[in-house]
């Protein structure tokens, strides 16, 4: 099922120009989740390489004041050479975002293990448990917990602990003048490792609480967005729509006038051949005067027109009539169900011109072969099912199935009509989804249409008799 609405036979070129410059207008960009998960990735990279300057600064720093200041012997050209180690691994992460757009989860995970490495060395040539830093490994959960998604941070945890206990048992001593032939008890390191156990699993599930919540929040953030670029865009469409509608009023009313002089002139009413032809042209001509009423009535611009209150089964019927009698060589199986009598809704042009653009859809699709319409009622909705017999849909299609300038056809202004399709049930309440029909099933494509009942009954407006069969 295509995913544009173009003239029958494609011959009209101005039909196309105000769709074209819409396409070149309108665009909406928008990225896949994996887009922005691979750009976000490059985002905390970013951030994870500030943070290491500034730990490999304050290891430098540290360093030299215990040493010189303090007076505490350490290992200097061993914890200099992992310093140093940081910093070229560093410098290669920072020329990586340079170059690269996008870094994936494992690639920070794979950094920040090199970090609690580096880390575990400066502990284990300074003491191990006995050095008052050792609680920085915490620093490093943290981070993970902030960047890393669940399954990297409980792994963070076990590394981390894993480094915590062995540091426990290998590690040159701390040689501090006052603590010399001093030991830790064992109560001691096991408290250590318990109070380290109890921080770190508190630190990841409060982190990751916060970073779940932001998430969420941007997640809604972006939607909403993308619901105001939309809802910009179907508001530009419609004063588009509503400027070429009054544009094409004077020549269909021209032309109007010239067909009704031909029907009457003898060379045309006494040839039964040219005479069928005028009258298809007229309605036709009907067909494009409706078409521009209808456009101006959905816009707001038709004074004296108020929403009429009928049965579903009366607008569908009506709507199902007019289709077939505005493509007269096309047909169409229409399958009511049996409680749509039952129900009362307000007749609602938008609501009808979406429906046939749906059907129009399919038509394209397999031109020559009937289109379905199934209408009934589930869980208090109306559900209309269309199913044509053509090829069904591309998956790229059904990826982005509704977004805008999307078709089958490959020309601009393409995908208009399920977008916009899409926005008037979506203004319903309801829900548009497609998918293609297994061979069993006759193959094709199925554009499924609900709304809630509740949106489309009348609410305080008067019955039309000539309408309401109820």
């Amino acid at each position: 099922m295509p995913l544009s609405r173009p003239d029958p036979d494609d011959d009209h070129p101005d039909d196309s120009r105000y769709l074209d410059g819409a396409a070149g207008a309108l665009g909406i960009e928008e990225s896949s989740g994996e887009g922005r998960a691979l750009q976000a990735g490059r985002n905390n990279l970013q951030q994870l390489v500030q943070l290491r300057w500034l730990a490999a600064a304050g290891q430098f720093a540290t360093v030299l004041s215990v040493h010189h200041a303090l007076h505490i012997r350490l290992p200097m050209p061993e914890m200099l050479t992992l310093l140093a180690v940081l910093v070229l691994f560093n410098l290669a992460c920072w020329l990586r975002t340079r170059w690269v757009p996008s870094v994936r989860n494992a690639e920070l995970f794979a950094g920040l293990l090199v970090d609690i490495a580096v880390l575990s060395g400066q502990l284990y040539y300074s003491g191990g448990v006995t050095n008052p830093f050792i609680f920085l490994f915490l620093l490093q959960i943290a981070v993970g917990a902030v960047l890393l998604p669940s399954r990297y941070i409980w792994f963070t945890v076990a590394v981390t602990g894993g480094c915590f206990v062995a540091l426990t048992q290998w590690h040159l001593p701390l040689l501090v003048p006052d603590m010399e032939g001093l030991s830790l008890p064992t109560h001691y390191i096991g408290g250590l490792l318990i109070c380290f156990a109890i921080n770190a699993s508190l630190l990841v599930i409060f982190i990751q609480r916060i970073g779940r919540n932001l998430r969420q929040r941007d997640a809604r953030l972006a939607d909403l967005r993308q619901r105001a670029a939309e809802e910009e865009h179907i508001v530009r469409m419609g004063l588009l729509a509503s400027g070429a509608a009054h544009e094409l009023g004077t020549p269909l009313a021209t032309l109007s006038v010239i067909l009704g002089d031909w029907s009457r002139m003898a060379p045309f009413a006494g040839d039964p051949e040219l005479r069928e032809e005028i009258e298809e042209m007229q309605v036709q001509l009907r067909r494009c005067k409706a078409i521009v009423s209808g456009i101006l009535m959905s816009a707001g611009e038709l004074r004296g027109e108020a929403p009429v209150v009928t049965t579903l089964q009366a607008f569908l019927d009506d709507l199902v009539t007019h289709w077939r009698a505005t493509r007269t060589h096309h047909g169409l199986d229409y399958q009511p169900d049996a409680d749509l009598p039952k129900v009362r809704i307000v007749s609602d042009v938008g609501l009808k011109q979406m429906i046939d653009n749906v059907l129009d859809n399919a038509l394209e699709a397999a031109p020559g072969r009937p289109v379905s319409l199934r209408a009934l009622i589930e869980d208090g909705q109306l559900v209309l099912r269309i199913t044509d017999h053509g090829a069904g849909f591309l998956p790229e299609m059904l990826e982005r199935f509704g977004k805008p300038y999307q078709s089958s056809k490959g020309r601009p202004g393409g995908g208009l009509g399920l977008f916009l399709a899409l926005n008037v049930v979506r203004s319903l309440g309801g829900r548009l989804q497609a998918r293609n029909r297994p061979a069993e099933e006759g193959g094709g494509a199925e554009v499924e249409i609900r709304m809630p009942l509740s949106a489309l009954e009348p609410l305080g407006l008067p019955d039309n008799a000539a309408h309401d069969a109820g």
